[in-house]
């Protein structure tokens, strides 16, 4: 595979995970009380303040032969060390933060009052969810979701710590410029570099287009 259709295969299925995993992790933040919430906060946004290199190191101890790598190897056949499995993994817990931020703000803003009310009305969890909650954050959800698919595509450190830099298989788009730059590929790190920036900023300009609507028709 090109570094670029790797990219975005990863970065497809790390930021749809995160979405998943991030919306839940938001709504239990938010709506649900629990002791050690502050840790758990912590634990979560640790990725941001974490060196990717460490976190990356962090989860090659954890999926590799000494950690979880036999034991998902026997179960599931593959192992996550130098595969995209292994890049995708990596992508994901770097960007779960952003998206778990992002939606919280979201979530956060949903009246209580207005859930008591569709309650009191006869209206079902799941009616609430499709009528009530979820036209108030789909403009959250898909900022989370272009938020942690950007974050996994630019992710560096974490995915070569995890994957590996191998053409082909795990080198993604910022692999292979830094590997063109090693080079002295001038031209061909330019030409990544394009795609990469062009990519990046089209998806945060429909984001931010899409929050000042929403703004707007507030």
């Amino acid at each position: 595979m090109s570094p670029l259709a790797l990219s975005l295969w990863v970065s497809t299925w790390a930021g749809l995970i995160a979405l998943t995993l991030g919306a839940l992790a938001a709504w239990a933040l938010v709506k649900i009380p629990f002791k050690g919430k502050w840790l758990v906060e912590g634990l979560v946004m640790a990725p941001l303040v974490l060196p990717p290199t460490l976190l990356g190191y962090y989860l090659l101890v954890l999926l590799g032969q000494r950690g979880l790598g036999p034991l998902t190897e026997q179960l599931f056949g593959f192992r996550f060390v130098f595969s995209i499995s292994g890049a995708i993994v990596a992508a994901t817990v770097a960007a779960l933060p952003l998206v778990i931020q992002t939606l919280q703000v979201s979530i956060a803003e949903i009246n209580r009052e207005i859930e008591e009310a569709a309650r009191v009305d006869g209206c079902t969890e799941w009616g609430l969810f499709w009528r009530i909650i979820l036209p108030m954050i789909w403009r959250g959800l898909l900022a989370g979701g272009v938020l942690g698919f950007l974050r996994a595509m630019g992710d560096f450190g974490a995915t070569l710590m995890v994957a590996g830099n191998i053409p082909g298989r795990t080198q993604t788009m910022a692999m292979a410029i830094y590997d063109r730059v090693q080079a002295n590929d001038t031209a061909g790190a330019n030409q990544l570099a394009v795609i990469l920036t062009s990519i990046g900023f089209g998806l945060l300009f429909l984001v931010i287009r899409l929050r000042e609507r929403g703004s707007a028709n507030a």
